[in-house]
C-alpha cells in the first residue's frame, strides 16, 4: 500500500499539535484539500450542539464546500492556541461574529492516530452559537 504525501510528511518528526496547526492554516487559506489530507478515511466530525455528525472523509469534504452556512454571519477567528501534543489536541478558538461582536471562545477536540485526525468535535455554548445566526 502506497503512503500518501500527508502520511509521509506526518511521520517526519511532526507532532499531532503541528498537524492540527497545519489544518487551521489550511482553513485560513480555504484550502480544503490540504486540510483533509491529514484526516483518516473513516473520520468523524461532530458539529456544535453535538447532534450533527458527519462520518467519513468524503462527507466531511462535501460539507466544507458549504461551510459558510454552518458558521454565523461575520464569523472571524482572532486567535487559536493548542493544548496537548500527542493523541488528543484541543484548540481553544477565540472568535467573534456580527451578532457576537464582543467575541467568545469555543474548543475543538482533535483525536489523532498515526499522524491522521480520526475525530474532530466542536464544543460551543450552544445558546450563544444559535443566537449568533
Amino acid at each position: 500500500m502506497a503512503e500518501t504525501q500527508a502520511q509521509i510528511s506526518n511521520t517526519a518528526a511532526v507532532s499531532d499539535a503541528d498537524i492540527v496547526q497545519r489544518g487551521w492554516e489550511a482553513v485560513g487559506r480555504g484550502d480544503w484539500d490540504a486540510l483533509i489530507a491529514d484526516y483518516s478515511d473513516d473520520m468523524i466530525f461532530v458539529m456544535p450542539g453535538q447532534n450533527d455528525r458527519l462520518e467519513g472523509k468524503s462527507a466531511f469534504r462535501s460539507a466544507l464546500e458549504n461551510i459558510g452556512a454552518a458558521l454565523p454571519p461575520g464569523f472571524d477567528i482572532s486567535a487559536i492556541r493548542q493544548i496537548g501534543e500527542s493523541g488528543e489536541v484541543v484548540s481553544i478558538v477565540e472568535w467573534k461574529s456580527d451578532k457576537v461582536p464582543e467575541g467568545s471562545q469555543l474548543a475543538v477536540l482533535f483525536r489523532l492516530s498515526g499522524g491522521l485526525v480520526f475525530e474532530e468535535r466542536w464544543f460551543v455554548d450552544t445558546e450563544q452559537w444559535k443566537a449568533a445566526f
